[in-house]
């Protein structure tokens, strides 16, 4: 009888749980896939940044590994903030940063805002450099 008794009550709790966390799911907002005319416009205002149609690509130099990697460090902020997360490459004082978004299948408005908020933190390291 307890036995039973606590089963109902842990499918009673089980169930509130589900239907809550259901209520609360936020889903991810939908970014269309940008034309290649599009691609091109946006490219124009991102300087060293560079596509395979498919991905953008910037690779930015620093004085040493531990400035390039302070940099990566900065971009965990702003990627979080978007969620969206850059593909990152070092090479001891060189970080290469691609972007593409994944649920469209290419470049979207999402990649080209976040290559702009990169190129910042990359102005704000050199500045902050001896």
């Amino acid at each position: 009888m307890i036995w039973q008794s606590a089963t109902a009550k842990l499918l009673a709790i089980a169930t509130t749980l589900i239907l809550n966390s259901n209520a609360l799911a936020v889903e991810a907002p939908q970014f269309d896939r940008l034309s290649q005319l599009e691609v091109a416009e946006q490219l124009q205002q991102l300087p060293g940044w560079t596509t395979d149609g498919q991905r953008i690509s910037c690779t930015y130099e620093f004085e040493n590994f531990v400035e390039s990697i302070a940099f990566v460090d900065r971009l965990v902020a702003p990627a979080e903030a978007a969620g969206h997360h850059p593909d990152l490459a070092i090479a001891y004082n060189k970080v290469t940063v691609s972007l593409t978004t994944h649920d469209a299948g290419g470049l979207t408005e999402q990649d080209f805002a976040l290559a702009q908020q990169i190129d910042r933190l990359a102005d704000e390291e050199c500045q902050s450099a001896p």
